[in-house]
């Protein structure tokens, strides 16, 4: 394992200036809906909406000074997009993104805000990747993957570790899958600093964590169709086999679940998730009988909602 105790230690040091260290919340009314008692980290309080500050940060502040020089760049359909944006304008550099095209306004807004060149293509991995190579060979840009990037994993992983320094004896943490680079952190942080089991919860409409966790190789989802925006991307080959090594069980959730677990928070806690947050919460709800009577670590993810959707969703 190349992603030591030591290397998360350094990295959480390492990015301590740039990024909040997020509040955990608890609220005795979803404790007694899920039978259990839950701790969120609510990352949706985190600079930029979300933990991908973490891991931008990271590997950012890892790059040689000479290849800074020449910019950043990604490709993302949001978070990531913000986190490389903040972590350029912070270093005093220029971030180059790509992002598809039916990206959410609130994140391409956000990405512009933070003076990041944007770069429009197809909604689909090849579109993104061709489109983001083409910016790299003519700028020199540093590529800092969305998720299958060791020093961006590393990043993610303080996430976890700030929850299990803050609520030790932490049964369980439950984090959301997308490709994979929080729940690799997680799984990692959670495997060094503690005895706590890891979940994975995932969208039933993006749901290739779960095939990829059961047949022992890299999947594509059959369909992909969720809400669940900052989810959609599939594992990479640097996350999953953390992934299979730490990762107890992946659980998957419905659009009617994922949103009914946001109207809980947003009516309960009075606070802003996005539905890639809220996958964790639906996850614990459906499946009470595996934390019952248990101490439950939540992450929220981020809370970059589009606000014109919650009519749709919450009518």
């Amino acid at each position: 394992m190349s992603i030591s105790k030591e290397s998360i230690q350094e990295a959480h040091e390492r990015i301590k200036p740039f990024i909040h260290q997020t509040p955990v919340l608890t609220s005795a009314t979803l404790n007694n809906f899920s039978g259990a008692e839950l701790f969120f980290k609510c990352e949706n309080f985190q600079k930029i909406g979300a933990f991908k500050i973490r891991g931008g940060m990271n590997a950012s502040l890892s790059l040689p000074k000479d290849q800074l020089q020449n910019g950043l760049a990604t490709h993302s359909s949001g978070n990531h997009a913000q986190a490389i944006a903040y972590a350029a304008r912070e270093l005093k550099t220029k971030a180059f993104i790509v992002m598809p095209e039916n990206s959410p306004q609130v994140k391409v807004d956000a990405v512009r805000g933070y003076g990041a060149e944007i770069t429009f293509c197809e909604n689909n991995q090849q579109a993104r990747e061709a489109t983001l190579q083409s910016i790299v060979e003519k700028t020199g840009a540093a590529f800092i993957h969305p998720y299958n990037d060791e020093r961006v994993i590393t990043g993610q992983a303080t996430c976890a570790k700030e929850l299990l320094e803050k609520i030790p004896g932490l049964d369980t943490i439950v984090a959301p899958v997308g490709g994979g680079g929080l729940l690799s952190g997680t799984s990692l942080s959670a495997h060094y600093f503690s005895s706590a089991k890891v979940y994975a919860a995932e969208p039933e409409g993006a749901a290739d964590a779960v095939l990829s966790f059961r047949s022992g190789k890299i999947e594509t989802a059959p369909f992909v169709k969720t809400i669940a925006d900052g989810l959609l991307t599939k594992l990479g080959d640097k996350t999953f086999p953390i992934i299979q090594q730490y990762v107890t069980d992946i659980l998957t959730v419905n659009d009617t679940e994922i949103i009914a677990a946001m109207k809980l928070v947003y009516e309960r806690m009075k606070i802003v998730i996005e539905p890639s947050s809220a996958v964790t919460l639906a996850a614990v709800l459906k499946n009470k009988d595996v934390f019952a009577g248990k101490k439950v670590g939540i992450i929220f993810s981020g809370g970059n909602v589009d606000l014109k959707k919650l009519g749709e969703w919450f009518s």
